[in-house]
């Protein structure tokens, strides 16, 4: 028989890290759910110095143990697993994984996002080989090699000034004129003389034979076709929500993310969500925390009214 819980929460990011802390706490019983390494895209940063709390920063990596460790004391379950389908049987949720059934009272969701991809020949083939997507796991490896940064906003600008402490040179390429990241990031990485930057930019193949040599590139202003060399290539330009099997569960918007109310309650009853899978995020590690205690909080209120 499949086994029951108060409230099973999906993803183990921040904002599920701290739904986990809250429905613990009031004593509910609880499952958290991961496919991956718990603490999600929090892990790949290298540095977050915007966390309250820590004045010299800590790493995303060690945010995402202390909050793991603070929410498993109060009694928080981990399954590694891939969440397929969730059926809705008015109140009861059965949540579908690749471990087989699970019945909760309420779910909270916080799958989050998947680094998106360029899409370019050579890039599936060199995956692992000279492709990353981030570089807080991979950085190492380029010790004192040249290395491309694809993106503009706050995780490709902080991804290259990661980068920088290990490459010899690190060339960001961008299809603007100018960063979307913060002016703090833009400052730091203007300043570092590793960093490069090729505007109007775009990456149409990456090519090596055993491993990434070289990218081709395209600029779109002038037109011109160039070859930078190269040993890696980060691509950091934008995220997708992990919400492909909830199409015919909860309402989700054009790009797939999950739309709520202030509550953080789909149209759905008893299923909420939280971070940077549902719509209007910030992504940001503070307002993913905010989330989940909200969901948390409210589940707790769904179960018990």
């Amino acid at each position: 028989m499949a086994k029951k819980y108060d409230v099973i929460i999906i993803g183990g990011g921040p904002a599920g890290l701290t739904a986990g802390l809250y429905t613990t706490r009031t004593r509910l019983k609880s499952l958290l759910i991961e496919k991956g390494m718990v603490g999600g895209n929090m892990v790949e940063a290298g540095w977050i110095d915007n966390y309250p709390g820590f004045p010299d920063g800590i790493s995303g990596f060690e945010l995402a143990q202390l909050m793991y460790q603070q929410a498993t004391k109060y009694g928080l379950e981990t399954l590694y697993a891939t969440v397929r389908a969730i059926d809705n049987q008015d109140r009861k949720k059965v949540v579908k994984t690749t471990e087989g059934d699970f019945i909760a009272k309420a779910v909270v969701i916080t799958g989050g996002s998947e680094r998106q991809k360029l899409g370019v020949p050579g890039e599936k083939e060199f995956t692992g080989r000279g492709v990353s997507y981030c570089s807080t796991c991979d950085a190492p490896f380029f010790q004192g090699k040249p290395v491309s940064v694809v993106g503009g906003g706050n995780a490709a600008v902080s991804e290259a000034l990661h980068l920088s402490k290990f490459a010899a040179k690190v060339t960001v390429t961008h299809r603007r004129d100018q960063l979307r990241a913060t002016p703090i990031l833009q400052e730091k990485a203007f300043a570092e003389a590793k960093i490069d930057f090729l505007w109007h930019t775009v990456v149409e193949a990456i090519e090596g034979k055993d491993s990434v040599e070289r990218l081709k590139l395209h600029n779109l202003k002038t037109g011109e076709r160039s070859t930078l060399n190269v040993a890696g290539i980060f691509v950091s330009i934008g995220l997708k929500p992990n919400t492909d099997y909830l199409k015919s569960i909860v309402p989700l918007d054009d790009l797939g993310h999950i739309i709520t109310n202030e509550k953080m309650e789909t149209e759905v009853a008893g299923i909420f969500a939280a971070g940077d899978i549902r719509h209007n995020s910030i992504r940001q590690v503070i307002a993913a925390s905010g989330d989940g205690a909200i969901a948390a909080i409210q589940a707790k209120e769904f179960i018990t009214g």
